[in-house]
């Protein structure tokens, strides 16, 4: 895992931001920023990115998992390993994009990539609870449980995540994504959201192109991965 690894994940979320307004923007709004502390802002988001961290490091065992069960099920393990990360590569590819073609425009995005309704996660409401209690600190708890709602942007880093096939490196890949969305959604929690909704198609073009980019690299490294 090098920078070059890491710096398109970071760019992917910086440039999401368009995104975050509709998607996240609200509920920014509704809960750290109900508090009227920066501090709120700060914990939340942390356990965003923690929960985004750990299903990054998930997939990528995934990933691992799958290699070392196609290396046990006979002949040469190196070419078993070898064929399955192919097939991770071109899987992560398509689902980079499909994602990125959303964002540029050029097809719809399914609707159970817009369903951003806290109330399916379980316990939400003892979540909530929680966080209304007078400490900062309990923000934290809500933004791990609101990192797993659905959203195409996630989606796309999470699909990446599993082509890396280890889960260090899963982690790294979503800290990385997670820590460019922090920005974008900072200056709409204090208050910046008409900034970002103005630009917002530019940076959902922007974005969009990034994935489909994302996904032609995989495409390559997994096509010549498959050369003799």
């Amino acid at each position: 895992m090098t920078l070059a690894d890491l710096t398109p994940m970071f760019l992917l979320g910086l440039l999401g931001t368009g995104h975050c307004v509709g998607m996240c923007g609200p509920l920014v709004f509704a809960f750290p920023g109900r508090t009227g502390r920066f501090s709120a802002h700060l914990w939340y988001h942390a356990g965003r990115i923690v929960t985004y961290s750990l299903v990054g490091g998930l997939m990528g065992g995934i990933g691992t998992a799958m290699i070392r069960i196609a290396a046990g099920t006979g002949g040469d393990p190196l070419a078993w390993m070898a064929r399955t990360q192919v097939l991770f590569s071109l899987a992560a590819a398509v689902f980079l994009l499909v994602f990125g073609l959303v964002r540029v425009g050029l097809i719809v995005e399914p609707p159970w990539l817009t369903l951003d309704d806290p109330q399916r996660i379980p316990a939400f409401g003892r979540l909530l609870s929680v966080a209304g209690k007078n400490k900062t600190q309990n923000q934290f708890f809500l933004g791990l449980a609101l990192g797993l709602l659905p959203c195409g942007l996630s989606f796309a880093a999470f699909s990446r995540a599993l082509a890396t096939t280890g889960p260090l490196a899963g982690m790294a890949m979503l800290a990385a994504f997670g820590a460019g969305t922090l920005p974008g959604l900072l200056l709409i929690g204090m208050g910046a959201g008409g900034l970002a909704r103005r630009f917002r198609r530019v940076s959902d073009v922007l974005s969009g192109m990034l994935m489909v980019g994302m996904a032609m690299a995989l495409a390559v490294q997994g096509f010549t991965a498959a050369l003799p």
